[in-house]
């Protein structure tokens, strides 16, 4: 019998609130680091991460203690820590049958206690920050209260940033407004320094001494945030190598290899990512795309086979007035039946189980669907029962 793993009552929501926030998962362990580095100071732990959690996987985009980047959804922890409002823990986890089966537990890393917060934005769980140990722990009420303020600060981060790529975004497309960007910039960074000086106050009522030396290191992360504003301020000249808020298809390409071939790799599939070298270095917007691109692979990895195939081929196709970036994901894996193509084009489909036996949460190429109308673009998906699937979504780009 399969484990029934859990599933937020507003998983559509909270899905399609962190596809808006448009995270690159491998970008923001630098900006994260003081804050990871802080929390596992407050609990006295090994370990930090902050984890996002998408329809398929974990992502870990900041840590500490650990390297870690991800883990199938199904296998982790803080899966049980989005389902409500307030910390979840596990004493140890080597006598919890949720969880001793997973290879954390295991040696090397042998890991024993965990505490994890839910990160909340609009009133949804994105993912959590949590700390572990190989010792068994318990945390004091007033480090459990100074961890919620840095997830609160956690959270600060990833919008700050979300709003400085939404911002470059309008400035690529029209270079305007400046006053309006340089205001909508520092509101943030007052936050960020205010919540620095409720942690420092915090810190003195719970005798956290060890804190206060961590304290410099947010305000050294606000300054260095701030000088990312002002030179996103200073740009005029859009004719400019490609930034962190841009791809062109060998950009992208390599990313998708970075994110994705750990999970083919586990499951011992060959995925190959093709690029159109006369367009190589055309630089486009990184606006969705990933969150496109990302669901589709995951979800083809998910239903092919042991020794499977996953192809993914990626062009631009300029037309007289518009750019189409062009994607094909095509996998060698067990294929879609008419009547559920229809179901998932029209957002009824119901989770299944991939061929590894691995959890399906129902909500992947539904958003998928809706990402590509969003950006005027489209998916279609074609499919063989028996002899697997190509999904072929186009988004409309204007070159940078």
């Amino acid at each position: 019998m399969k484990e029934n793993f859990p599933i937020p009552q507003n998983e559509s929501e909270r899905l399609f609130h962190l596809s808006s926030l448009d995270v690159d998962y491998t970008s923001l362990n630098d900006s994260l680091k003081d804050l990871n580095r802080l929390a596992a100071k407050v609990a006295g732990t090994e370990i930090s991460l902050v984890n996002l959690i998408d329809a398929y996987t974990q992502w870990t985009v900041g840590s500490h203690g650990l390297d870690l980047q991800q883990m199938s959804r199904e296998e982790s922890v803080c899966q049980y820590t989005i389902m409500g409002d307030q910390g979840f823990e596990v004493p140890d986890l080597s006598t919890d049958e949720r969880f001793n089966k997973n290879f954390y537990v295991d040696d090397p890393l042998a890991l024993r206690y965990y505490f994890g917060l839910p990160l909340q934005d609009n009133g949804v769980n994105i993912g959590a920050l949590c700390v572990m140990d190989t010792s068994l722990k318990t945390l004091s009420p007033e480090k459990v209260e100074l961890l919620k303020i840095i997830g609160d600060e956690i959270v600060n981060r990833i919008k700050f940033y979300h709003r400085l790529e939404n911002m470059q975004h309008r400035l690529n497309d029209a270079n305007q407004n400046s006053k309006k960007v340089a205001h909508d910039i520092r509101g943030p960074l007052a936050g960020i320094i205010g919540l620095s000086e409720m942690i420092s106050q915090q810190g003195n009522s719970a005798n956290v001494a060890e804190v206060m030396e961590f304290i410099k290191m947010i305000h050294s992360g606000s300054k260095s945030l701030l000088d990312l504003a002002d030179e996103i301020l200073s740009q005029s000249d859009l004719e400019k190598p490609i930034g962190e808020n841009e791809l062109n298809l060998i950009a992208l390409k390599n990313k998708l290899l970075q994110l994705y071939q750990p999970q083919a790799t586990h499951k011992k599939i060959l995925l190959s990512v093709v690029i159109n070298e006369q367009q190589k270095n055309v630089i486009f917007s990184k606006h969705k795309v990933l969150q496109v691109i990302g669901n589709l692979v995951s979800n083809a990895i998910k239903f092919t086979p042991e020794k499977g195939k996953v192809s993914v081929v990626l062009d631009l196709i300029s037309t007289t007035d518009q750019t189409l970036l062009d994607i094909s994901v095509t996998d060698t894996g067990i294929g879609i039946a008419p009547y559920r193509i229809e179901q998932i084009l029209s957002g009824s489909a119901e989770s299944t189980i991939g061929t590894g036996d691995e959890k399906g949460y129902g909500f992947g190429l539904p958003l998928v669907k809706h990402l590509c109308e969003s950006l005027g673009g489209k998916l279609t998906i074609e499919s063989t029962a028996g002899a697997g699937t190509t999904f072929h979504a186009q988004l409309i780009q204007q070159p940078i």
